[in-house]
């Protein structure tokens, strides 16, 4: 039986990938995350708490769980509080991913650990694998610091790279279509940028990816993001379409007139053919993503 656990399980992926795998018989699922209790506690699933950046903890709960395959969706994501919080920021990004490492070479479990297009400069998107990284803000840094800790560590391994993930989750953290659903749903005005240009990744896309990495035994590096590329701005005004909210709120201004503390790469978005025929993958674009994302809203409010 693959004995699989979830690092950052109450974030949006982890939190999909919890729901997935529990209603797999063969699977033996470990959830966890640095939060005292789960987001999904009233459906019995594994759970305990553990923070990465614990040595200790990590190995002592990996040697006795011993995971066949090791997830970690654990991440500070936040760029700019990374800008300005790099020791946190490094803690959390690359010494808690070297913790893992060091705790799934012990038992001999794979490690599956999820990057992102902030590794490039995002001068010349889109990307494919084996275009070489260029961070420009310290959160790139942190992970493609990590992602190299990963490449020479005598461990199975795979990264997924992705960008800007949405979907449905309970409690998640605030990702771009949530704050301007949130803005117009309260008939706020809000700006974005029109020159930060990238595709946006469905939560449900990239959990499959994750978990064909794992069920066809596949190592390296995958770029997985959805099919289509837009910019912040063309993102605003689908989600004010797909639902039924006041586009005029939306105002369209450039990176520089938002005054974030961390540089952006302007213009990323991925070549995601080898995830499409190696692991079997058929992307959504934004309107098939949005929808979805919808949806599930709607069906978690109803129960």
């Amino acid at each position: 039986m693959k004995r699989i656990l979830i690092c950052g399980a109450n974030g949006l992926l982890g939190q999909r990938l919890a729901l997935l795998l529990s209603t797999q018989t063969e699977y033996e699922v470990l959830s966890t995350s640095h939060h005292r209790s789960f987001v999904h506690d009233n459906r019995l699933l594994d759970y305990t708490q553990l923070d990465i950046t614990r040595k200790g903890d990590v190995k002592s709960l990996v040697s006795s769980f011993q995971p066949t395959v090791l997830i970690n969706a654990a991440a500070a994501t936040n760029v700019d509080w990374c800008e300005t919080h790099r020791e946190e920021a490094w803690r959390v990004n690359v010494v808690g991913v070297e913790n893992l490492i060091e705790a799934a070479r012990k038992v001999g479990a794979k490690l599956i650990h999820l990057s992102t297009d902030y590794v490039f400069d995002g001068k010349a998107g889109p990307y494919s694998e084996e275009d070489r990284p260029n961070p420009i803000s310290y959160y790139g840094k942190s992970k493609l610091a990590a992602e190299n800790a990963l490449r020479i560590a005598d461990v199975p391994f795979a990264i997924l790279r992705t960008i800007v993930v949405y979907g449905h989750g309970i409690n998640i953290k605030q990702n771009f279509p949530l704050w301007v659903l949130k803005s117009l749903q309260e008939g706020k005005p809000i700006r974005c940028a029109k020159d930060q240009i990238s595709n946006p990744t469905q939560v449900s896309d990239l959990a499959l990816a994750v978990i064909r990495v794992f069920e066809m035994n596949r190592d390296g590096l995958y770029h997985v993001c959805g099919s289509e590329r837009l910019s912040r701005y063309e993102f605003a005004l689908r989600v004010a379409e797909v639902f039924g909210l006041d586009a005029s709120l939306i105002s369209r201004v450039l990176s520089s007139d938002l005054q974030q503390s961390a540089p952006r790469p302007m213009v990323t978005g991925f070549i995601t053919l080898k995830a499409e025929s190696q692991l079997g993958l058929k992307l959504m674009d934004t309107t098939q993503g949005l929808t979805l994302m919808k949806r599930e809203r709607q069906t978690a409010k109803d129960h």
